[in-house]
């Protein structure tokens, strides 16, 4: 009896002092509650509203009835029209497309060969971006897909509907896909963590007193914690780069000078994360759950699992707002499709906005501690 009610006073005082500890609740409270809607939301590994473009240069009916078969379809959403295969291409290696339905100018000829010719031409072309195979596989789909003639369903199997061009990953490997984006991932775990559990570790020890003391700005302070993980940061990307053609054949990227700024981006806005999470954690305990919190969508949303264009808006709107989306983009569009980094303004843009956001919002408030 008197060690059940031993027992009970540790249990009682677990419970008081966990109740206490306001962001450890949360995090228990968060945690599953933000993988069930992930998982259950957000994730989707049916693809559709691909984002696609259309250079139609058969101007027919028949060729628009199609293109709305196709859009009705959900699988693709054309969200651009071009003149030019040449202007396609160039949208398909900044990103802004996934793939192009090209229609040639003998389209309604080619479509009447159909029934008329033992092995019929494909009546069009689809470019695809293959540097992410589920996408591509999506548009794969599509191949065999029956086509109408004169308001007649005609299923042209086992002939091709349409011709597919795989671009930038012809093979379609995984590996090609995963490895730039593991980057991403790699760097958002370190950065975060070391930037966050550094600082929270000096105030653990007491050494952030006598830092405050000395004639060194906060933001000086700051710059001299993150500058030392910036280095640490580009050896990852480059042990990664190299690992992953020795064992995997993943291509270099050609454009090092856009490798490296993008990179540096990142990790600043990373570094930058990491900071606020020290402004908030007490503990080196609640620096890593709070890092925790942050990796889930981050790895779940970024694109890097699960492609981005088959998840629900909302949670499109909440990934735009990490930066591991914004780098899983770009890195994968020098890496693999030799992009240079003014192809990918937007991306470039928003991760340096959420730099000087987050540092000036680290700064005031470690500021307001050191009151």
């Amino acid at each position: 009896m008197r060690s059940a009610s031993r027992i009970s006073a540790i249990l009682f005082k677990e419970f008081k002092q966990l109740a206490r500890d306001r962001i450890t609740f949360a995090m228990i409270m968060m945690i599953p509650l933000v993988q069930l809607l992930l998982f259950g939301y957000a994730i989707n590994t049916d693809v559709r509203h691909v984002p696609a473009a259309l250079v139609d240069h058969s101007n027919s009916s028949l060729a628009r009835q199609m293109v709305q078969d196709l859009r009705a379809s959900q699988v693709v959403d054309f969200q651009q029209v071009f003149m030019s295969l040449e202007e396609a291409e160039h949208a398909i290696t900044q990103g802004d497309i996934s793939a192009v339905l090209y229609i040639p100018p003998d389209f309604n000829r080619r479509v009447n060969e159909l029934s008329l010719v033992e092995n019929p031409r494909p009546v069009a072309q689809w470019l695809t971006d293959a540097s992410d195979p589920m996408l591509s596989n999506a548009i794969g789909a599509l191949q065999h897909w029956p086509i109408g003639i004169r308001g007649v369903q005609v299923s042209v199997l086992p002939s091709s509907t349409f011709e597919i061009v795989n671009y930038f990953n012809p093979e379609k490997r995984s590996a090609v896909n995963i490895v730039p984006g593991l980057i991403a991932v790699i760097l958002t775990m370190t950065m975060i963590l070391f930037t966050s559990a550094a600082i929270v570790r000096e105030r653990e020890q007491g050494n952030m007193e006598f830092l405050i003391t000395t004639p060194i700005r906060p933001l000086e302070l700051m710059i001299g914690k993150i500058l030392p993980y910036i280095l640490v940061g580009f050896f990852q990307v480059g042990l990664i780069l190299g690992l992953g053609r020795l064992f995997f054949a993943v291509p270099l990227p050609a454009d090092i000078v856009s490798l490296l700024i993008i990179t540096f981006l990142f990790i600043v806005s990373s570094l930058t994360l990491g900071l606020l999470i020290s402004t908030r954690a007490q503990t080196q305990l609640q620096a890593m759950q709070m890092t925790v919190f942050i990796l889930l969508p981050s790895i779940l949303l970024s694109g890097f699992m699960f492609p981005f264009a088959a998840m629900p808006k909302p949670a499109q709107w909440l990934a735009e707002i990490l930066p591991a989306t914004h780098y899983v983009r770009m890195i994968r569009g020098v890496v693999l499709r030799d992009a240079h980094w003014t192809d990918l303004t937007p991306d470039v843009l928003a991760l340096l906005v959420f730099s000087v956001i987050g540092m000036t919002a680290a700064t005031l408030r470690f500021k307001k501690r050191l009151d």
